[in-house]
């Protein structure tokens, strides 16, 4: 079902979640099956985020945009319990990468960042989730801010990997280049937009109806499916740009936190 809603002076309220065509079903056998990963190694992304890849020898695969729940148990038996993004593409080497940000005082995100060694164990149960997963079978526009690049460059490195035609573009906010993860990967795809600190001559500033004004007055054949991931303002703010701007909202799909 489709829900949205509006504030008493009539204005647009961008749902979360939208019943979208083409959503993805999740085997719930497998997703729900707790199954021990190894840490493998440690990237460094940026000063506050890394990557941390996992090997999973009995991970079934996933769609790009899905998450899985992950599992810390200390030796006390005391549990933590996690959603994180996916941030690789499917290629069935049983592996698999998460990135995250050192949220201080964050339990999980403490652990990894300040404790976590390559040979550690711990526990992954997915993927989760159909809605925001992008199989690479319709023209996506990305739209991220922050660590909310991390499920949109899983669909990049997915666009890549396969060498898809269809077309795929990327808009992503940071507040300055030192805060924008996996900066060295991106392509002629991606679109940074820095809202405090730029290199010479780049302008600050916020998402706006100007950055996306190339991709939605000449949008591909049959539109884009825009995807949206960031924190709450950040989501509110973008899908309103692009309903303003004449996407559709039936195809707008959101991942918010925060």
């Amino acid at each position: 079902m489709t829900e949205t809603a509006t504030h008493p002076t009539g204005a647009f309220t961008p749902p979360t979640r939208f019943a979208v065509p083409g959503r993805i079903e999740v085997d719930g056998r497998v997703a729900g099956a707790w199954q021990p990963a190894t840490l493998a190694e440690i990237r460094r992304e940026t000063p506050r985020a890394s990557t941390f890849r996992l090997a999973v020898p009995g991970w079934a695969g996933h769609v790009p945009g899905q998450h899985l729940m992950l599992r810390l148990t200390a030796p006390d038996g005391y549990t933590a319990q996690r959603h994180y993004s996916l941030a690789s593409a499917p290629d069935g080497s049983g592996h698999i990468e998460l990135t995250l940000d050192h949220v201080r005082d964050g339990e999980v995100s403490g652990w990894f960042h300040e404790v976590a060694r390559p040979g550690d164990r711990i526990e992954v149960r997915g993927p989760l989730s159909g809605f925001f997963a992008w199989p690479g079978d319709r023209p996506a526009l990305l739209l991220g801010a922050g660590s909310g690049v991390v499920p949109l460059m899983s669909m990049v490195r997915h666009h890549r990997a396969r060498r898809l035609t269809v077309p795929l573009r990327m808009l992503v906010s940071a507040r300055g280049p030192e805060e924008l993860i996996y900066a060295r990967e991106f392509g002629a795809e991606t679109t940074p937009v820095f809202t405090r600190r730029a290199p010479g001559g780049t302008r600050v500033g916020r998402l706006s109806a100007e950055h996306l004004a190339p991709f939605l007055a000449e949008p591909p054949a049959g539109g884009w499916e825009a995807y949206v991931c960031g924190s709450n303002s950040f989501a509110e703010h973008a899908s309103r740009l692009l309903v303003a701007a004449g996407q559709p909202v039936e195809r707008i799909r959101i991942e918010r936190f925060g």
